[in-house]
């Protein structure tokens, strides 16, 4: 029997978009508890802009002198092909949704293998795009702001890198809570923030947010380059400070100054440790369906121009999610 082949952005060998090829690959095939997934949209998350540059060195781990995956691309929305023996929650047909992070990567191709426990039933009244921009952003933003930041109805919110894909979700669930929200981000994405609830917006380049003398109940960084005993100035005494994402040097400064800064500050700096999983997921499958948030979607490229994609999404003018919409030619029967 012929192997059936597929198209995917295959890279091997870190660097910028340029070392991405649209190439022709075997169609993988679903282990035990894995499925076979017909990949109609995935979007780009930072890490797929860290791991194809290898940058930080940390990304390198399982690949230091070549990538680890060769397709990148976690989050994506589809429809289940086949299922392995012992696969049981999905049924070929089956539409799902998912972050593969945890699973292997793979997005940026017609088809892709996952564990199951990596998918969630699409949400209905959503396109597979709209899906696609969800889950690692999205669970981002809810696990920063409801697990480790313990949002509260009335508090006052700060989010640093609001208009990206994390940013835009904890904007849009920080309402949902009643809560009263500032924004930072570049000034060309004013509008759109405002237009997703928030109350303020600055422009970080024009606005210290640190030293304005305004505090927050919550802080929620996606960014991290600012150095925590910079940011604990705009944190009210018993607040907390979420760092999502950022560069190594301000991470390890918040690891270790954290429980100096608790103990005798009474303020919480702390780091969020990415879990995908499909319960979180579900959680913003119920608001979506509801109506009370809406992914929002700068730019959709097609397969065939997901470097510049990348491209475009390295370069930080992006306004939520940067999607390439993937749709196989010759579906499998």
């Amino acid at each position: 029997m012929s192997v059936r082949k597929m198209k995917a952005l295959v890279y091997k060998a870190y660097g910028s978009p340029e070392v991405l090829e649209l190439k022709e690959v075997d169609v993988p095939v679903p282990k035990e508890h894995e499925v076979l997934i017909e990949v109609h949209a995935a979007s780009v998350n930072s890490w797929d802009w860290d791991l194809l540059r290898g940058k930080p060195y940390i990304t390198r781990i399982g690949g230091f002198r070549k990538p680890r995956y060769p397709i990148l691309g976690a989050d994506i929305a589809g429809k289940i092909i086949a299922v392995g023996a012992s696969a049981t929650r999905f049924r070929p047909g089956d539409e799902v949704f998912g972050d593969l992070s945890g699973c292997g990567w793979g997005g940026f191709a017609e088809y892709v293998c996952a564990g199951e426990e990596a998918l969630t039933p699409m949400p209905k009244r959503l396109s597979f795009e709209q899906a696609a921009a969800i889950p690692q952003a999205a669970v981002l933003a809810l696990q920063g702001m409801r697990d480790k930041g313990n949002l509260q109805t009335g508090q006052k919110v700060l989010i640093n890198g609001a208009g990206g894909g994390v940013g835009t979700f904890a904007i849009q669930y920080a309402k949902l809570h009643e809560t009263e929200v500032t924004a930072v981000d570049r000034a060309g994405k004013r509008d759109m923030l405002l237009s997703l609830g928030a109350d303020h917006v600055l422009d970080y380049k024009k606005e210290d947010f640190t030293a304005n003398g305004r505090q927050y109940d919550l802080i929620l960084d996606v960014v991290g380059t600012r150095s925590v005993f910079e940011v604990k100035r705009a944190l009210k005494k018993g607040g907390t400070y979420v760092m999502i994402g950022g560069l190594m040097p301000r991470l390890l400064q918040t690891l270790l100054a954290a429980p100096l800064i608790r103990r005798f500050e009474k303020k919480n700096m702390t780091i969020l440790v990415h879990k995908p999983n499909h319960a979180d997921q579900q959680v913003w499958k119920s608001l979506a369906e509801a109506g009370r948030i809406a992914p929002v979607i700068d730019r959709l490229y097609g397969l065939q121009d997901a470097a510049e994609a990348l491209r475009y999404f390295g370069e930080g003018e992006f306004k939520g999610k940067v999607v390439v919409r993937i749709k196989s030619e010759n579906p499998m029967p």
